[in-house]
């Protein structure tokens, strides 16, 4: 049997974007869930990956729905399941695994920050080892949508660093991975978040879309790539 990957989403608009492109280009088996429908969180390890996305919820959430994920998240942790969480997926992760969520000391919203400097993240020494990061820059630009932020424990290990909220990149054992910082994105996904999310909808979507299109080549190539990379670690490429 060929290896299969579960997407978990946390709301409809915030897919996996780069990400199923690629999935799709290599036939590789998904079965994606959409939690905001009342879909229950599957059993993750009859799978062999997981993809947590993102969404407006918080992992400080006390609702039903947010205890199970974190449950599963959990159970993914402790199995050594390779797992990726983008923003609320990262969240969610460092949260099953024994750290804490909080508020972030600014919030980050789109490409460019309140001083009106681009959105950049830099790997750390040992992010720049790690084969998430493989053939990658050690600084790339990066789109932002969140309020929160983590803090880890000492097991978890700091891959990459912002200028304003710290913890970017984290490592999680040997094969899960969170994402604070948005490497999926697609021009049409940014235009269906610019209707949709409360954060973006207070912003310019053509001035937005713009900027977008000024650095859309060098995200791409930088999202497929660490998309690629994921996918090795789980052993689908």
């Amino acid at each position: 049997m060929g290896k299969s990957l579960l997407i978990v989403k946390n709301i409809a608009h915030e897919g996996a974007g780069l990400l199923a492109a690629e999935l799709e280009r290599r036939a590789i088996a998904v079965e994606t869930v959409d939690l905001s429908t009342g879909c229950r969180f599957p059993d993750p390890l009859v799978h062999d990956a997981l993809v947590i996305l993102g969404g407006p919820q918080s992992a400080n959430d006390t609702s039903e729905r947010m205890l199970q994920e974190i449950e599963q998240a959990d159970r993914a942790l402790r199995a050594e399941l390779p797992v990726l969480g983008i923003c609320l997926g990262l969240q969610v992760l460092v949260k099953a695994g024994g750290g804490s969520v909080v508020d972030s000391p600014v919030r980050e919203t789109g490409f460019f920050d309140h001083e009106g400097q681009p959105y950049h993240v830099e790997l750390t020494g040992e992010g720049q080892r790690d084969p998430l990061f493989a053939e990658m820059s050690r600084t790339f630009r990066v789109f932002q949508l969140h309020g929160e932020t983590v803090k880890l424990t000492d097991g978890m290990r700091l891959l990459a660093e912002g200028k304003h909220c710290t913890n970017q990149a984290v490592r999680i054992g040997n094969n899960a991975y969170g994402l604070q910082c948005h490497f999926e994105l697609t021009p049409a996904m940014l235009a269906e978040w610019c209707r949709l999310d409360h954060d973006l909808v207070r912003m310019d979507a053509t001035e937005l879309a713009g900027q977008f299109r000024a650095v859309s080549e060098e995200y791409t190539a930088t999202g497929l790539l660490l998309m690629r990379n994921f996918l090795r670690i789980a052993g689908m490429l």
